[in-house]
């Protein structure tokens, strides 16, 4: 049994993620449900030799320094995969995801028209939020892709690690991998306002100078995209602030109001009418309306702007729920479960 094998029994079962844990089997999640795969337990020995057989060097002496690693993976003929290799009760652990190969096309993934919309714009923040496996590196990758098809610009991606491999077809893409290629994210950002991008990706706004540099790459004509692990547009308005001291607050509200174009916040729900997964969409775009309510720190109000402005294609996350279960494509329950107010919700569902 190697780790190929196991990686090779999941993706015929088209599994999303993969753990391997000593004194365990491999286990899978397929469609968001854990499921043991048929292999005998995994010792900490074996567990161990995998960590070494997928690690390049440098992450081999992270994971012995830190105890975790990040890095990607591939295997010929099969794909690539994002690792994240720690120890817990002392013996290794290997948490994988799985990187589709292929980088779909925007109008595959049932996003709305939007979101397509935003792939034409010449500058500004653009920020795809949602929990951890909420499709926002698929997203980022079909819009850029997009732009890839449409443009000739020079588009630079900073990742941990590189999930979609991007090949540069009227663009020239450049993506270089934390770690391998770059010390930091604002580290790699810093240096690549000196590179002539139009388009720059950042894998993941996680602190304060990647976010002001990101911001100020915004503020200085380049189309930035980026990621946050907040669940929906209010809230992440408020984190950016947030990472600030309490001196600057009010002058990262002015350079976030003039800069940030739209806000995209993802979940994720298992299908019901087929095969697959299909995402609920809350949508902010900052029309001068919300960028006053930024300057002014009502973010509260963000979600009543929201409601008030479908027209222009905003959408809440509950109404892009409603819809979704209304399409048959979800379940009540899930759509109950995973609402901002589920109590609303679900008297809407029964109406």
């Amino acid at each position: 049994m190697t780790i190929d094998d196991i990686l090779r029994r999941a993706a015929e079962a088209d599994a999303s993620d993969i753990h391997i844990v000593a004194g365990h089997p491999p286990v899978m999640r397929c469609q968001t449900v854990m499921t043991p795969m048929d292999f005998p337990v995994i010792t900490a020995e074996v567990a161990e030799s995998m960590v070494r057989h997928m690690a390049t060097e440098n992450s081999m002496h992270t994971f012995n320094e830190v105890q975790d690693a990040d890095f990607s993976y591939e295997v010929s003929n099969l794909g690539r995969y994002r690792v994240n290799a720690h120890r817990q009760k002392g013996v290794p652990g290997i948490a994988m995801r799985a990187i589709k190969t292929k980088v779909p096309p925007l109008a595959s993934l049932n996003l709305p028209e939007v979101i397509t919309r935003l792939t034409y714009l010449p500058r500004g923040l653009v920020l795809v939020t949602g929990d951890t496996g909420s499709g926002k590196s698929t997203t980022l990758a079909a819009m850029i892709q997009a732009m890839n098809e449409r443009y000739q610009k020079h588009i630079i991606t900073l990742e941990d690690p590189v999930e979609y491999v991007l090949h540069s077809n009227r663009c020239l893409i450049e993506q270089r991998e934390l770690g391998q290629d770059m010390p930091s994210f604002a580290s790699a950002l810093k240096h690549a306002l000196r590179q002539d991008p139009d388009i720059i990706l950042v894998g993941e706004m996680r602190d304060l100078e990647t976010t002001a540099l990101a911001i100020t790459a915004a503020e200085t004509g380049h189309l930035v995209l980026s990621t946050l692990h907040t669940t929906n547009a209010s809230q992440t308005v408020e984190r950016i602030i947030d990472m600030y001291p309490a001196a600057q607050q009010n002058q990262i509200r002015a350079m976030l109001a003039n800069t940030l174009q739209a806000v995209i916040s993802q979940t994720l729900f298992r299908r019901t009418d087929t095969k697959g997964m299909a995402p609920a969409v809350e949508i902010l775009l900052c029309t001068p309306a919300v960028r006053n309510l930024i300057r002014e720190g009502r973010t509260f109000e963000i979600a009543n702007v929201i409601e008030t402005n479908r027209s222009m294609g905003m959408s809440s996350l509950d109404s892009s729920i409603s819809q979704l279960y209304f399409n048959g494509m979800i379940s009540k329950e899930d759509a109950i479960a995973q609402a901002a107010y589920p109590d609303k919700l679900e008297q809407q569902l029964a109406a």
